[in-house]
């Protein structure tokens, strides 16, 4: 089973991880109101379906220039304007196949600065059994696209059952991402707080893709996906 990002965000938020503000809405009359009670000025509008490649994605009903399913605005107005055209459309991407998925819903969320784009997930790993990190310097890509081209910017750390998340677990993962200052720091929490998260929940997959440093250096969780089976 899948959850829509802004339910997986809500979910890691409890684990006290680095998530941005963001407002679920169902309606283009809810846009506005969410738009206004986040900090801003930047704001981003994700349809939420459960498939990747959104942001490459296009609309059906929109002419073949419109924007894809996650699009920055600077105002309210501009959340106004994009919640029209894509509420209650069908949006297609490359995992949706030529049928797409209607969007009944949208995750309205404040911007980042972001500084770098990084690769972040946990799932079983068939050989040990264990729960492994699989991280990446590639933010942003497919991960299937990154393991084919350069393999070797995959990283895999098994986790000890026992020990869980250890200072020298992360001491590899924080060395694999290149990570230094604010973001190493925050490496100390966020990784056990992950592994936490899979854990409790009984996740089959936690794909963080994008983890981003931004510009201030510290780390957020800038999308989330979570599966469970």
């Amino acid at each position: 089973m899948n959850i829509h990002e802004h339910q997986a965000k809500a979910l890691l938020k409890t684990y006290g991880l680095p998530v941005a503000a963001g407002v679920a809405i169902f309606k283009t009359e809810e846009a506005e109101a969410a738009a206004k009670s986040l900090p801003g000025p930047l704001y981003v509008v994700k349809s939420q379906i459960h498939a990747g490649g959104r942001g490459k994605g296009k609309f059906k009903e929109l002419g073949p220039d419109a924007k894809g399913g996650v699009r920055l605005a600077k105002t309210a107005a501009d959340v106004v304007a994009n919640a029209r055209e894509m509420l209650g459309h069908t949006l297609v991407t490359k995992q949706t196949g030529p049928a797409g998925k209607q969007v009944n819903r949208l995750y309205i969320e404040d911007g980042a600065d972001i500084a770098r784009e990084l690769y972040c997930s946990l799932l079983v790993d068939r050989g040990s059994g264990e729960v492994a990190f699989v991280v990446s310097t590639e933010g942003g890509m497919d991960i299937e696209t990154v393991a084919h081209d350069t393999p070797d910017k995959i990283v895999t750390v098994d986790i000890d059952p026992a020990a869980g998340v250890t200072a020298e677990d992360v001491g590899k993962l924080v060395a694999a991402l290149k990570l230094e200052g604010p973001a190493a720091e925050d490496a100390k929490a966020v990784f056990p707080a992950l592994y936490k998260a899979f854990v409790d929940t009984d996740m089959s997959l936690l794909e963080i893709n994008p983890l981003i440093v931004l510009k201030d250096g510290h780390l957020r969780l800038l999308d989330a996906k979570v599966s469970f089976d």
